[in-house]
């Protein structure tokens, strides 16, 4: 193994409260910095002086670690883990941030990460040959289509499709993220150009989580839904229910 180090936001397991795994227990590794700065992000990319490290899953006995953190500590203690509870987690969770901003070191470490759990990419999808460097070692990719009614992004679509044609090779699922301005138009458009890809790739209709109770947003996804359907087989509404379940 090698002897890199990486700054890194957190560690930690709980539940997937998005997409087609929600429910199912991951571990997360959270790394700083993204490349965008879309409107309904909470997300804090900075790199912290400390790593917030859970060291028992679910125990939330989180511990400081001074950045950068080693390879060899988040493998020992993933493997520790496995060890101790072989069927808890599904895969491990790589995230951010935009972790593809840190693709040279994950070259690295994803080989030896994913031999402990299978690796899940969560990537905002614009970064393309960053994804080729890594696309071996990566079991599923979670990518977000980031629309301009919600993201405040736009003319992201062709980098999108450059991507997709990418994560397609292994299991994937397409995510967008709505609001109540988020209109049919672009449903249709992020639809179609999915399609064009695999019509059978899931696309996870989240809605922004401030404004799930908002008078007339259920009837609204329900017209976003039927939307995609015709174009795409696998289309789900799936608020982010961690935030509903007060856990990480």
């Amino acid at each position: 193994m090698n002897n890199s180090s990486a700054n890194l936001i957190e560690l930690f397991s709980s539940i997937q409260g998005e997409g087609v795994f929600v429910g199912r227990r991951q571990v997360f590794l959270r790394f700083p910095g993204c490349n965008l700065d879309c409107n309904y992000c909470d997300t804090k990319h900075d790199p912290p002086e400390f790593c917030t490290i859970e060291l028992t899953p679910g125990e939330r006995d989180f511990r400081q670690f001074r950045n950068p953190v080693s390879l060899a500590t988040i493998f020992d203690l993933l493997t520790s883990w496995k060890k101790s509870a072989p069927y808890l987690h599904h895969s491990l969770s790589i995230t951010g941030g935009e972790p593809l901003l840190h693709s040279g070191l994950l070259s690295e470490w994803l080989p030896v990460l994913r031999s402990v759990f299978p690796i899940f990419l969560e990537t905002n999808g614009i970064l393309s040959e960053q994804l080729v460097k890594i696309i071996d070692n990566v079991d599923m990719v979670s990518m977000d289509i980031k629309l301009p009614s919600t993201s405040g992004h736009s003319d992201l679509w062709g980098k999108h499709l450059e991507f997709l044609k990418i994560a397609a090779t292994k299991q994937c699922y397409v995510k967008v993220v709505v609001g109540a301005k988020t209109g049919a138009d672009e449903i249709g458009e992020a639809s179609r150009l999915i399609a064009s890809i695999d019509g059978g790739i899931p696309l996870i209709i989240q809605p922004v989580t401030n404004q799930i109770n908002d008078q007339g947003i259920g009837a609204h996804l329900l017209l976003l839904h039927q939307t995609a359907t015709v174009f795409l087989k696998d289309v789900r509404v799936i608020p982010q229910t961690h935030t509903m379940l007060n856990i990480l």
